[in-house]
């Protein structure tokens, strides 16, 4: 959800896919001390670069003088499209064209909730085409495979059969009604990670609340278990709930940040 505080950061629009999509970025300038990676930021589904973690994250960048790349996917925020339209594929095609074009040098991927998963598929894209960039990820509830794991196989008959007949469903939440699309259902299945052992070849830091009733604990928990080959540490937040956006929550994210 949105921040109603002025940003002080302009954001700018790069054009992505075919047809293109307007993505919106903005990029707290850093001074590259110390060889430090850049920070890019993905966020979460229905969400945009003005929340809290995202914001106190360029704040805490421009302090330390640490560039920070936000964006919005298709459909969120102030980038173009229809949120309905939207597919992991195209979310992920946006993040790695971000990543591309609006960063330099070694980079530490922040991804909360779907950011998580987008944030894994970005490196699996990266390391596919040998692209060693890819310093960190921090994963703040990661919800890898969620169109399948904690959408489709949660609904009940007749919802499942409303996608089939209609091709959407929608779901009435926080943030009002919002469509469930047997297209974004079918995509996800293309991009599915937890089914075996995989590597992303850097070191991952997990932050997890334990009273999260969006992205259960022990789902995180199944993709520590794939990542057997890289470097991870997760932490459960026992009183910790889905956003992680308290101070002492911020606190932690700063420091995973730092850490690396």
């Amino acid at each position: 959800m949105a921040d109603d505080t002025p940003d002080l950061i302009e954001a700018s629009f790069i054009e992505v896919g075919h047809p293109a999509r307007r993505i919106a970025v903005r990029a707290t300038p850093g001074r590259g001390q110390d060889g430090a990676p850049g920070i890019l930021w993905c966020g979460g589904y229905l969400s945009d670069m003005r929340g809290t973690k995202a914001e106190e994250l360029a704040r805490w960048g421009e302090a330390q003088g640490r560039e920070v790349v936000r964006f919005d996917y298709s459909g969120h925020g102030e980038s173009g499209g229809a949120f309905i339209d939207g597919t992991i594929s195209d979310w992920t095609e946006d993040a790695l064209a971000v990543f591309d074009r609006c960063t330099s040098g070694p980079q530490i991927v922040v991804g909360s909730s779907m950011g998580g998963w987008i944030s894994l598929l970005l490196a699996r894209a990266l390391a596919a085409r040998g692209d060693k960039r890819l310093a960190g990820l921090v994963l703040i509830a990661p919800a890898p495979d969620f169109t399948e794991e904690l959408m489709w196989k949660a609904m009940t008959p007749e919802i499942r059969s409303e996608i089939l007949a209609n091709g959407v469903w929608y779901r009435e939440g926080e943030y009002g009604r919002s469509p469930i699309t047997l297209k974004l259902i079918e995509d996800g299945r293309r991009h599915l990670v937890l089914g075996e052992p995989f590597a992303v070849g850097c070191p991952v830091r997990i932050l997890q609340g334990v009273a999260d009733d969006v992205v259960p604990w022990r789902h995180a928990m199944k993709l520590v278990t794939c990542l057997a080959e890289d470097d991870v540490v997760a932490t459960l937040i026992k009183d910790g709930d889905h956003r992680l956006s308290r101070p002492e929550d911020i606190e932690r994210l700063l420091a995973a940040v730092a850490s690396l």
